[in-house]
């Protein structure tokens, strides 16, 4: 029963002496990105897929297409979008489409710029 009561004593004792957690520090913080100027890329939209989570978009460039994949996006086939270089993956499966893509590139921007400034 006494080292009960130690343990308990001890427990109480360090948690008061315990500091506040920290926040983590945000690496970006002051940091301005000029995201206009990283969409590299343009694509005209031949087609969309929508789940809940992505927008996958396959665009054309010149001859040369391919599938994106991005945060879920109002595109629309016909669309011009710019969009930045991402990671590209090869065979990725998708689960919610039950589908694989023989290549995608997972962009972290999508803009519809129609010629719009």
């Amino acid at each position: 029963m006494k080292s009960l009561s130690i343990l308990f004593a001890l427990l109480f004792s360090t948690s008061a002496f315990a500091a506040d957690p920290v926040a983590p520090v945000n690496p970006h913080a002051g940091m301005t990105m000029h995201t206009q100027q990283m969409l590299t890329q343009t694509g005209k939209v031949l087609s969309t897929i929508s789940v809940p989570s992505y927008t996958y978009v396959e665009v054309s460039q010149g001859k040369k297409t391919l599938w994106l994949a991005a945060a879920t996006s109002p595109v629309k086939k016909g669309d011009v979008v710019r969009f930045d270089d991402g990671m590209a993956m090869t065979d990725f499966y998708s689960k919610s489409l039950k589908r694989t893509f023989p290549s995608i590139v997972f962009v972290n921007s999508l803009v519809i710029d129609n010629g719009k400034k």
